[in-house]
């Protein structure tokens, strides 16, 4: 008989309460009759935690990298289950009542997310930070990144099917994990929902392995890493517009203290646009590597800047910026004449002279598609 769930759970050091959370998750699936095993990803406990698990029935799976992320996907990857539930093993979460879960998916959902925020409330189940600031703020950077609607981004208890695993090739090693289960579900357009789930404070006595401020620039970090587009193309696009605006509203008149301001909006234009150099660099070799999925959008890059556009663009921006340059230098040299045209004269020739390197290089890394 096919094992239709697998019960995952990462474990360090949880002797004291991993018998519960395998205990928990047999009832249930007893309770429901459903064909099921518990898998536990050890990660190199010293407590004891393995023989505790293995006796009670449940898949030990020695996993020797470090880190959540490591731990679950080792035990997700031994599992047989066409759907997969991923717990801790700090008895915090509601494993007794999956039936939320088992029920979304069986219905067609790829991803079944658990809320900690639409259950009942226990105000020492999370601390402060984590429940008013880290997981509020996160949750709303994800959403926006990532056009999702999840109202609890970093919820231990989900749930997900086979296939959406092997098709979201995660690969994160640490608690950013949680998060990119979300963010390649997006990508890749599956189906994902929420529903209401309990967390309670932990059983254990020790402290958390979760580290408040490390672990959350670590979610911070992962969001802006797979958004190149709001890490680089949005601040890139804002900053040029400030550029362009800024420097054309001081070149008007010859107040100098207005006129001051024009190699700031120069240089303000030339940065931004390496933002955006960087977001399309950025994007080619994320897809190139598997890091993103890969989207039409992606292919149409090719298409519509080719490296003869390219450096069609860059030699006539290289040329305008000689023609200023001649002009500038054709009247007296003074203060005036060199802010109004000599500084700008030095950013177009900047500007085509980086686009003709830039496509260059944006040439080399997608030689792939060419063939």
């Amino acid at each position: 008989m096919s094992v239709e769930l697998s019960i995952v759970m990462p474990c360090l050091n949880e002797a004291e309460t991993i018998a519960k959370c395998v205990q928990k998750a047999m009832t249930f699936m007893n309770n429901n009759s459903i064909v099921g095993e518990v898998v536990i990803g050890d990660n190199g406990s010293t407590d004891g935690s393995q023989e505790i698990a293995k006796g009670l029935g449940a898949l030990v799976v020695d996993v020797e990298k470090k880190g959540y992320g490591n731990a679950s996907r080792g035990a997700i990857e031994a599992s047989c289950g066409k759907y997969i539930i991923t717990a801790d093993t700090d008895d915090s979460h509601d494993i007794l009542n999956l039936d939320p879960f088992i029920e979304k998916l069986r219905e067609g959902y790829d991803l079944v997310m658990g809320n900690r925020f639409k259950g009942e409330t226990n105000k020492k189940s999370m601390p402060f930070l984590h429940r008013y600031v880290g997981n509020p703020v996160l949750t709303f950077i994800g959403n926006l990144f990532f056009k999702t609607n999840i109202g609890d981004f970093h919820c231990g208890l989900r749930g997900f099917t086979r296939e959406a695993y092997d098709n979201m090739n995660l690969s994160t090693t640490g608690m950013e994990f949680a998060s990119e289960v979300v963010v390649k579900a997006s990508m890749l357009n599956l189906r994902i929902i929420e529903v209401p789930t309990t967390v309670f404070p932990a059983g254990r006595s020790r402290k958390a392995h979760l580290r408040t401020f490390p672990d959350g620039w670590r979610h911070l970090r992962f969001l802006l890493l797979y958004s190149p587009k709001w890490l680089f193309l949005m601040p890139g696009i804002f900053f040029m517009l400030i550029g362009v605006l800024g420097t054309f509203a001081t070149m008007i008149g010859n107040d100098m203290e207005t006129l001051k301001w024009v190699p700031l909006f120069a240089g303000l234009f030339l940065i931004s646009f390496q933002f955006v150099v960087f977001y399309a660099l950025t994007k080619i070799y994320a897809t190139n590597h598997g890091l993103i999925p890969r989207k039409k959008s992606y292919n149409n890059l090719f298409l519509y800047f080719t490296l003869e556009r390219g450096l069609i663009a860059g030699v006539l921006f290289t040329l305008l910026g000689v023609v200023l340059y001649y002009l500038g230098f054709k009247e007296e040299v003074n203060i005036v004449s060199t802010i109004k045209t000599i500084v700008p004269a030095t950013i177009v020739v900047a500007l085509g002279i980086q686009l003709i390197l830039f496509s260059f290089f944006f040439s080399v890394l997608g030689l792939k598609e060419d063939n």
